[in-house]
């Protein structure tokens, strides 16, 4: 049988993918969450955003809860009652753009100034 984009994954399988695939992720009272560390509200504004845009291109709507400094989403399928693979594909592409530091690719662009003045992300290590 084919597993379609809404079949409601098992908890071990839940576990084994955000291991792999999303370490900085955990499962919990029935959703896939991640809490973004700011350095403020500007920040945090434009986690938001970025989520917000992300969501809706994919069509696929989280739950958000902020503060000053932090933003948490949280995934799961309503319509299906539990994560399915459209939960990890959207948390997979907020994960690479809210983590995206182009001065680390040594590419064209620089990346935000270490002046924290223009500190907006707090990123992983």
């Amino acid at each position: 049988m084919a597993v379609t984009r809404d079949a409601v994954l098992e908890p071990s399988a839940i576990a084994d993918r955000i291991a792999r695939d999303l370490p900085a992720w955990h499962y919990e009272d029935g959703w896939i969450k991640r809490v973004y560390k700011t350095n403020g509200w500007k920040g945090t504004l434009m986690v938001i955003n970025t989520v917000g845009h992300l969501a809706e291109a994919a069509w696929h709507h989280p739950d958000l809860t902020a503060s000053y400094a932090w933003v948490e989403v949280r995934l799961t399928t309503h319509s299906a009652k539990g994560i399915t693979e459209k939960d990890f594909a959207l948390a997979r592409k907020i994960e690479e753009v809210v983590g995206w530091q182009p001065g680390l690719e040594g590419g064209a662009l620089e990346g935000t100034p270490a002046d924290p003045r223009f500190a907006y992300i707090k990123y992983d290590k």
